[in-house]
């Protein structure tokens, strides 16, 4: 049974910084993608940010040279570093798994938690 638990979150002034971490437990292997998303109230969900297994990253466009993905492939937890945050990045982050078995892919999420910038 996959697990993923956020935590990291809260205020923080815009300038600031702050590390989310996420904490996967049941993953039938190691060789998944990971990845952080956000939503604000009334917004869609935005992708932040995802890495592969190898730590190959990739960015959104609003984050792109203030936030930092990493992972600890060998606890299986992912990161979030967000720096210099600004009151848009104000919102609720996932963090999420995707994996493939056979044919099948698989997505989890965990509950979230809320980032607020002031």
């Amino acid at each position: 049974h996959v697990q993923l638990v956020e935590s990291g979150g809260g205020s923080v002034q815009a300038g600031g910084s702050l590390r989310l971490s996420c904490a996967a437990s049941g993953l039938p292997y190691s060789d998944v993608h990971m990845g952080w998303f956000r939503q604000a109230p009334g917004q869609k969900r935005e992708r932040v940010a995802d890495i592969d297994s190898g730590g190959k990253t990739s960015y959104g466009v609003s984050v792109l040279g203030r936030f930092t993905i990493s992972r600890a492939n060998a606890d299986n937890t992912l990161y979030l570093q967000l720096n210099s945050p600004k009151t848009d990045d104000t919102a609720m982050y996932y963090c999420a798994v995707n994996y493939y078995s056979g044919s099948w892919c698989f997505v989890y999420w965990g509950q979230g938690t809320q980032v607020t910038v002031s």
